[in-house]
This record gives C-alpha cells, structure tokens and sequence, in this order.
C-alpha cells in the first residue's frame, strides 16, 4: 500500500524549500503518525520531500511509527510516479510531499479525483483508492 502525507499547515515566507511547520502543522504531523499506529499500519518505508515543512512532518509522524525518514528529491515538487519509489520498500510505503504533487499522484494511481488537505493522507492499493483522510478525523482516529 502506498500511503501519501501532505505536509501540515506551514508559516508563509521565503526561501519556500525553508518554510517551517506551523504550531497547528506539527499537531497534524504526529495525529498522522499515531492515527496510522491506531489503525495498526506497519510502514517500512518513508519517503520525504527535503523542503523543510515536508521533512519535518515527515519526522514528526514517524516519531510514532518508528522509522526512519529518507529524504528523496523526487517528491520536491512537480509530478512523480509514487509506485516507482516504492518498489522494492516494502508492503506499505509512507510518502511525504506536497499538493497539486500529491493529488495528481492519487489520480494517476486510481483515476480518483481528490484534492489533498495539509496534513491529510491517503492510501493506494493497486489502483484502488482505499483511504481519504482530511487532519480532523487523523486526530480523531489519533486519540
């Protein structure tokens, strides 16, 4: 299963790639990772954009799951083919990136329609969108 994570909220300003997690950003980032832990997921991989708001989120869901993050410049920006980056990673593949990146993969993957909130996940399993999560129900499964 390929499970996609948008950043969380993040602070305007420039340069882009160093735009930090919000206080709200970093509440949503560890709600993704306890709620991916509530619902019993076992991720051997993740996979994050290197900009900082991406790389932190992804840090902060994965203090729960308790992996490691790889940084991968694929997932900065622009499209990419998510089943690619998890070949070979095994059964469930977090990634971590951004939005129209991140919509646009979900409907490659599945044909699906979506539009990726901050914070919010979603899950793939062989063409087939099988997860939509926007943050507020993340942190309801997260409690």
């Amino acid at each position: 299963m390929i499970w996609l994570l948008r950043h969380g909220e993040a602070a305007d300003g420039s340069p882009d790639a160093e735009r930090p997690l919000t206080e709200k950003g970093e509440r949503q980032s560890r709600a993704a990772g306890e709620a991916l832990k509530a619902l019993g997921v076992n991720v051997d991989a993740c996979l994050s954009s290197p900009k900082v708001r991406a790389a932190d989120t992804a840090k902060l869901a994965c203090e729960a799951l308790g992996i490691e993050v790889q940084l991968e410049p694929k997932l900065a920006g622009g499209p990419f083919h998510a089943d690619e980056l998890a070949a070979g990673l095994g059964d469930d593949v977090l990634m971590v990136g951004h939005d129209p990146d991140l919509s646009m993969a979900v409907h490659g993957l599945t044909g699906a329609q979506v539009r990726m909130k901050k914070g919010g996940l979603a899950a793939i399993d062989r063409g087939e969108l099988k997860v939509l999560l926007r943050p507020a129900e993340l942190e309801a499964i997260a409690r």
